[in-house]
This record gives structure tokens, sequence and C-alpha cells, in this order.
């Protein structure tokens, strides 16, 4: 066998990917594909006007893609708080934008999403997090662990209400206690 034969790299076959899952948002293409998806989601099926339906946030949250088959189809983000909402002390992020293509929901990918940019709010040290769901999504987040704060009110044309949940320590598999969401069943 020649040098350049044995000095070959084997190739490692990576894991095949799930039928579905979320990943951090990688770069431009990326944060496109999930402005068009909030773009169908919000601003054409939900009529939500353009310029309420993106915001300045978007330069500087978390972003994450749910993929199912290979494809974007879900998306949502984590936006850090400068401060706690009214009420609340420690540090908060908030998180929104959580959509999916119609063809893909009641699949679990809502909570997968929510379930990552929760993830990555207790990775990021933070204390809680917020959101404001809308009225007839209020169900969904209450099985995620999310607890209504005040009264109803109405956001983008439609009506909402503030949810907030705790991020907990949890044991890691290593045995270390490290910030998390808790564990909640789908």
């Amino acid at each position: 066998m020649s040098k350049k034969r044995s000095q070959k790299k084997k190739r490692v076959a990576e894991p095949p990917r799930p039928e579905r899952w979320v990943e951090p948002v990688r770069g431009p293409g990326d944060l496109l594909s999930a402005f068009a998806i909030r773009e169908i989601a919000f601003i054409e099926e939900q009529r939500i006007a353009p310029e309420v339906e993106r915001d300045d946030a978007d330069e500087t949250a978390f972003h994450v893609l749910a993929y199912e088959h290979g494809h974007a189809v879900g998306t949502g983000r984590l936006v850090l708080l400068t401060a706690p909402p009214e009420g609340e002390s420690g540090s908060f992020g908030r998180i929104g934008r959580i959509a999916v293509m119609k063809s893909s929901r009641g699949k679990g990918l809502g909570r997968q999403i929510l379930g990552a940019l929760e993830e990555e709010a207790a990775r990021r040290g933070l204390d809680a997090v917020t959101l404001h769901a809308q009225v007839w999504l209020r169900g969904f987040y209450e099985k995620a662990g999310y607890a209504a704060v005040g009264e109803s009110f109405e956001e983008a044309g439609m009506p909402h209400i503030r949810m907030d949940r705790r991020l907990e320590a949890r044991a890691s598999v290593s045995g270390e206690v490290e910030a998390g969401a808790g564990e909640v069943s789908p």
C-alpha cells in the first residue's frame, strides 16, 4: 500500500439526523429563512402589519430554526431584557416570534423551539423567561410550565397575556448542577 493511501483519513459516518430538530441560526441565510417563516405565519396568516412583526430586537436576538426532513419549517427567538418585567426581579429573557409552518404544525415542533430557547436562556445564566402569548395558546404554554401574569391585553391587534417561567437548577448527566428550564412533558 502506498503512503498516500495509508495517510488518507477514514470517513466517519455521521449519525442520521432525526426527522425533526431545532438548531441555532448560523448566518444570514438562516436568518432570512426565519424571517420568511415569520412572514407567512404572522403577516400572511394572521394579518399582522410588517412593521409590527419585525423590530430592532431581531438584530441582537438569539434565533433558532426548526427543521423537518431537512427543510426549515419553524422559528423562534430569545431577546435578553435589560430590566426584568414590572414587579419582577432577576435577569429575564423574552421568548417570542415562535412560528411553525401550517403543514408542520401539531408535530411537537413548537415545544422543541420553546425548549431550545429556554435552554439558551439557562445557558446564559438567566433567572427566568417571559413571553406574550396569544390568548388562544395559553394552554400550550401552561403545559410547558408557564404561569399567566396579570390580565390580557391587545398586542398586534389580538388578545395576548404575559406568561413567565422561572428557570431552575437541575442535575446534568455528569451529576453537576446546572441552570435549566426543568423537565416538561410534551
